[in-house]
C-alpha cells in the first residue's frame, strides 16, 4: 500500500533499460514513485519544469550536454533541486564537479539497489549522501591544487598523444611556456612524467580519452 506523499522521482539516463531498471524497483516501494524520465538534458529540465519532482537521479552522461550541466541548469530555475548522481563514472574529479555544480548524493552504478533507495530517501529528506568511498575521493579532491584552464587544456593534448613541440605550434606558445605549464602540471597531479600524469588524469577522471 502506498503512502499519501510518495517522494516523486526524476529518472535521467540516456539508456531506456537503465531508466526501467531504476523506475521497477522505485515504483515497487511504497513511499516512493517515478513520475518522469528523460533520456536528454534538455528533456530533464523539460520534466523538471512540469512535475518538480522532490529527488533527480542524474546519470553523469547525457548527448546534448552533461549530467554536471544539467544539474547547474536545473538549479538556475530551481535552485532547492535535490539531485543524487548515478553514474558509471568514481573519479575525483567527476565527483568533485558533480558536488560544485549542486548534487546533493553520489552513488555509482555498481551499487546495490538497497543503496539507491536509502539514497533517495536520506536526499528526499533534506540530507546528503557520499559513501565512504566517494567521500574520501571528495576529499582528497578539495585539498588539491586545481589546474588552470590553460593547464587543462595542455593536459588534453598529452593525452591525445601530442609532443611538446606539436603542442608549441597549437597553441601558439614558446616552448619555455610550454615546458613550465608541463612541469606545473606534473607538480599539482604528483606526477613524475608526462605518461604519470596522464594516467592520473584519466584516473581521476579530469579528462577522457577522446575529449
Amino acid at each position: 500500500m502506498s503512502t499519501p506523499n510518495p517522494i516523486r522521482v526524476l529518472v535521467v539516463d540516456d539508456h531506456f533499460a537503465t531508466r526501467l531498471g531504476l523506475a521497477l524497483p522505485i515504483n515497487s516501494e511504497p513511499d516512493m514513485k517515478v513520475v518522469a524520465e528523460a533520456g536528454t538534458s534538455a528533456a530533464a529540465l523539460e520534466q523538471y519544469r512540469q512535475h518538480k519532482p522532490d529527488v533527480v537521479l542524474m546519470d553523469f552522461h547525457l548527448p546534448d550536454k552533461s549530467g554536471v550541466e544539467t544539474i547547474e541548469a536545473i538549479r538556475v530555475e530551481f535552485p532547492q533541486a535535490r539531485v543524487l548522481m548515478l553514474t558509471i563514472f568514481d573519479g575525483e574529479e567527476d565527483i568533485y564537479r558533480a558536488v560544485s555544480a549542486g548534487a546533493k548524493g553520489y552513488l555509482t552504478k555498481s551499487s546495490e539497489c538497497e543503496e539507491v533507495l536509502k539514497a533517495i530517501r536520506r536526499i528526499a529528506g533534506g540530507a546528503m549522501y557520499f559513501p565512504p568511498d566517494i567521500a574520501a575521493k571528495l576529499k582528497a579532491r578539495e585539498q588539491r591544487k586545481p589546474l588552470t584552464s590553460r593547464e587543462l587544456e595542455i593536459l588534453r593534448l598529452l593525452v591525445k598523444g601530442h609532443s611538446t613541440k606539436e603542442i608549441v605550434s597549437l597553441l601558439n606558445l614558446s616552448m619555455g611556456t610550454i615546458r613550465l605549464h608541463i612541469s606545473l602540471i606534473l607538480e599539482k597531479l604528483g606526477a613524475f612524467d608526462r605518461t604519470n600524469a596522464v594516467a592520473i588524469a584519466i584516473e581521476r577522471g579530469i579528462v577522457r580519452v577522446g575529449e
